[in-house]
């Protein structure tokens, strides 16, 4: 039979106490400041009801595709309001929309009256976006064009 060094049996112990800590350590509860999140940011609710935050592209016409906003760089994404810069596509339906072409506007995004979502009420979603033309807009748009969010 072997014989245990001192140092092997101060090794041992240590190794035991070390652990100890470490599960004493990962077993102690959160603290209050560690359960408590940062309030989460209003969130744009696409076409399939997925909830985006920032989204790069985004359909404006669900039901058929003739508007959507594309390339859009987010400059503001808060609890009030987020503001982005894009392009708007819209099917001028010319003689009617199968058979139209799309046209490309830039255009201003604002997203503003954050509400909770009536699907994740723990969750707050934008209900208002306002686009504006700096430039050329769709035949019938005024240079600012408001619209209410789905729910």
């Amino acid at each position: 039979m072997r014989r245990h060094t001192p140092r092997t049996a101060v090794a041992l112990c240590s190794a035991a106490l070390l652990g100890a800590a470490v599960s004493t350590a990962c077993a102690a509860p959160p603290t209050a400041q560690a359960v408590r999140q940062q309030p989460r940011p209003p969130v744009l609710v696409d076409c399939f009801w997925h909830p985006k935050v920032r989204p790069a592209d985004f359909m404006l016409a669900c039901g058929d595709g003739n508007s959507r906003l594309t390339s859009l760089q987010w400059t503001k994404w808060n609890a009030h309001s987020a503001t982005a810069r894009g392009l708007n596509l819209v099917n001028d339906c010319k003689p009617y929309c199968a058979a139209g072409r799309f046209h490309t506007y830039r255009v201003d995004v604002r997203l503003d009256h954050p509400r909770p979502w009536k699907k994740h009420p723990q969750l707050e979603r934008y209900t208002r976006i306002s686009l504006t033309y700096p430039d050329g807009r769709p035949e019938s748009f005024t240079r600012v064009m408001t619209y209410p969010l789905w729910d």
